[in-house]
């Protein structure tokens, strides 16, 4: 829940994105985000609805041609700011995505004031230095003003590296792909409290036998996604 300027209470819900969402750009070319990337940043920002959080984008393709965004490690709801605590993230996220074979390709962050999708300086120095290790680098806000049920465009603004800085995409570039099969799919896992499954690095420091790597919830969301693909 959030407290507007007035003291009205809002609560925060994200809307219901595919299981593929593609954003084009000659630049860039394709990007594309999966049902299970999506729905954890989605349960990441409803688990933590008064906090900024943000997280790191992962990538199992090959380097060049079309990023897919395959999955994600959600961070920190405290202190995004908090250098120390950032540099430990990256450095054991970078080391396991060496034994898991995939790379970090970008960043995502959702800002606690739900009008305010702008990339913090925080936001932009981590992905900045995302960009000096990956040239094709993405950078993801959740726009908190589309969080609700029903809106028809992802609540998400993409920058990309551009002239030395990060610049805001065109938003007629963004494409969705089954809509109605992700809905499914965000509805049973909101409406079963599955957010409570998920485990940023911020929790797992608190608690280190918690599994920042989230292999149980992985599990029923693939599990989720099988039959809506077909592949039952």
């Amino acid at each position: 829940m959030l407290e507007d300027d007035s003291g009205v209470t809002k609560k925060r819900t994200l809307p219901l994105s595919s299981l593929s969402v593609s954003f084009r750009s000659h630049e860039m070319g394709e990007v594309e985000l999966s049902c299970l990337a999506y729905a954890k940043m989605y349960l990441h920002a409803s688990q933590f609805p008064r906090c900024s959080v943000n997280g790191l984008l992962l990538s199992s393709s090959p380097a060049g041609g079309a990023v897919c965004i395959t999955d994600c490690v959600p961070l920190l709801h405290t202190h995004l700011s908090l250098a120390p605590i950032t540099q430990l993230a990256l450095t054991q996220v970078d080391a396991w995505c060496s034994q898991t074979h995939q790379r970090i390709m970008g960043y995502y962050q959702a800002n606690a004031c739900v009008s305010d999708s702008s990339p913090t300086p925080c936001a932009l120095k981590i992905a900045e230095k995302i960009f000096e290790q990956c040239n094709n680098a993405v950078l993801l806000m959740i726009d908190g003003e589309k969080m609700f049920p029903g809106c028809r465009v992802p609540p998400i603004v993409m920058y990309e590296r551009k002239d030395a800085r990060w610049a805001l995409k065109d938003k007629h570039t963004i494409m969705l792909r089954q809509w109605e099969e992700t809905c499914s799919i965000v509805n049973q896992l909101f409406s079963s409290g599955d957010q409570a499954l998920l485990v940023d690095f911020d929790s797992h420091l608190d608690d280190i036998t918690k599994d920042w790597t989230n292999q149980k919830l992985n599990a029923k969301i693939m599990e989720l996604v099988s039959p809506a693909n077909g592949n039952v």
